[in-house]
């Protein structure tokens, strides 16, 4: 059974949150990796703001200095936190790149600390001090809320401070969080991971996997709820071993329709299993639980049983379709996505065209598709029969037009459905371009609406129900021909999104989520999962690698 403290994690005010002049110091968390990172940076975006820093607004150092309105690419944070990734081959690249540019920003930036977290820092710790000694603090994946505490002593002593700790004492849940979304959050129910992957550095960098006792996660999903939250994704490194560690191997399953009885929890998500602990009870769950949404990201990683059996995946091709076929009898229109490795070492045409079949009978809604990166300290690093870029590369395109097109394809069979979206803030980067508004149908696909004339504006946290119109690879379109306005109808999120608008003009809030009154949500929450749920899996969709 787990010794992991469950213990709320209280952050002292810092002195050095405040400079000499007496200004409040500000921070800045830049996130490379995976979205366990991202729900990571959260919390120490939390852990900063508890301790008195504020985050970085380049538009209010603007008002506040006019001077930067001339130069505003002059302004910087007095506080640098990276994040790091180490799965992916360019992570190194990217940290020590923007490391680079920081050093430079330093020498003019009197009073600038920098601050590198995560897997990378777990994984080179000194090192990293080596190759970068203008970095003032070095902390690993098991001690995020030492960051105000190791930032205060680095500038007490003017030294770089290193800490590493070999295992997890608090869960990060307990520390304080940075909430980026009215509407959703993440719930970590694990961290770490018990799997041998040959090809995954993780499970030597964030340990092995500890559960969170149940009543744990169901209170921080009801207290998610109560500050206005209607979708909730379940975080895991591999969700469905959840409960070996306290004796329960159903505890999974038990959990879904647990979250099915939360008043007021609209959407629940979860990511990401393994297709080797993937049973029946969790597919009868996700059925049974009206809240649980029709998505699963499912990875495959390999078509092909060799390259499988290489790669330490404990199921083969056969059993990951027939899991698929029951998911598919269980919710007809289920929305099924995947991760895939092309490259493995020894992989040979025969084993790709293997992946390539797979892909064809599974007909994925989305591939996240990887060339595969050779990562020093995983087994896969030594193996025989590593593939020569070019190969790889033209392997990796065969596959994304293939799955593109299948993409097309089952996106396309959506056109004319209703579907009911729960409105996003940020998800259409051409919005205002195209005057429609985007957000997340019950499957996770991506829908751009039109906001016909004479409609209700929803907000970020509304839901509205719309008709498929048109369909690309990659996202849905809803435009009535018609004009008829739109149906969209109000919810707590919503609510939630207005006081919290409300309040960053200055304006007194008034409305109130259910259970709350005139409560308003607080800028930082103690152990509340705060990222907004994007939906997808476990990489960075922004890394090059797919």
């Amino acid at each position: 059974m787990t010794n992991v403290s469950e213990t709320p994690t209280l952050i002292p005010h810092s002195d050095a949150a405040v400079d000499e002049s007496g200004r409040v110091r500000t921070y800045e968390v830049r996130t490379f990796g995976c979205q366990m990172n991202v729900h990571d940076s959260e919390r120490l975006a939390g852990a900063m703001e508890a301790a008195g820093y504020v985050k970085f607004d380049l538009a209010a150092e603007a008002e506040a200095n006019p001077d930067l309105k001339r130069s505003a690419s002059s302004a910087q944070p007095d506080v640098v936190v990276i994040n790091t990734c180490a799965v992916r081959e360019n992570a190194d690249n990217k940290l020590y790149g923007n490391l680079g540019h920081l050093a430079r920003v330093k020498e003019k930036h009197e009073g600038l600390q920098i601050a590198v977290g995560g897997c990378l820092a777990q994984k080179d710790q000194a090192l990293l001090l080596k190759k970068a000694p203008w970095v003032d603090v070095v902390f690993g994946t098991h001690n995020m809320g030492s960051l105000p505490r190791l930032l205060e002593r680095s500038r007490h002593n003017h030294t770089a401070e290193l800490e590493i700790l070999e295992s997890l004492e608090t869960f990060p849940s307990t520390l304080p969080t940075k909430r980026d979304s009215t509407y959703s959050g993440w719930v970590s129910i694990s961290v770490g991971c018990n799997n041998t992957c040959t090809f995954c550095i993780v499970p030597s960098l964030r340990g092995k996997e500890r559960d969170r006792r149940p009543g744990e996660v169901l209170n921080e999903v009801k207290a998610l709820v109560d500050q206005g939250a209607i979708e909730v994704t379940l975080l895991g490194q591999n969700v469905n071993t959840y409960g070996v560690e306290f004796g329960d191997k159903g505890a999974f399953a038990k959990l879904l329709r647990a979250c099915g009885q939360i008043e007021g929890l609209e959407r629940v998500r979860f990511t990401s299993p393994h297709p080797a602990a993937f049973t029946d009870d969790v597919i009868e769950a996700m059925a049974d639980t009206p809240n649980v949404m029709p998505q699963l990201h499912m990875p495959l990683q390999s078509g092909s049983d060799r390259v499988l059996k290489a790669m330490r995946r404990s199921y083969r091709s056969e059993k990951f379709l027939n899991i698929l076929e029951k998911v598919r009898v269980a919710m007809p229109h289920a929305a099924i996505s995947t991760d895939i490795i092309v490259g493995f070492p020894g992989e040979t045409e025969e084993d790709f065209e293997e992946t390539l079949r797979v892909v064809r009978e599974a007909r994925f809604a989305t591939a996240f598709t990887f060339q595969y990166s050779k990562r020093p300290g995983t087994p896969a690093a030594e193996m025989e029969g590593q593939l020569p870029k070019a190969v790889v590369q033209e392997r990796y395109e065969r596959l994304l037009a293939l799955q593109n097109d299948i993409a097309w394809q089952e996106n396309k069979a959506q056109i004319g459905r209703e579907v009911h979206v729960l409105v996003a803030n940020g998800e259409g980067r051409k919005d205002s371009a195209t005057e429609r508004m985007s957000g997340r149908a019950e499957d996770s696909r991506l829908v751009h609406f039109e906001v016909t004339p004479g409609s209700e504006i929803p907000r970020p946290g509304d839901i509205v129900t719309v008709t498929i119109t048109e369909a690309a690879p990659f996202h849905l379109l809803a435009d009535d021909p018609s004009g008829a306005p739109i149906k969209v109808r109000r919810t707590i999120a919503g609510d939630a999104w207005d006081r919290e608008q409300a309040e960053s003009c200055g304006v007194p809030s008034t409305g109130g989520a259910k259970n709350l009154g005139s409560t308003s949500i607080p800028l930082v929450g103690l152990g509340m999962p705060t990222i907004r749920v994007a939906t997808t899996p476990i990489y960075d969709p922004e890394d090059g690698q797919r």
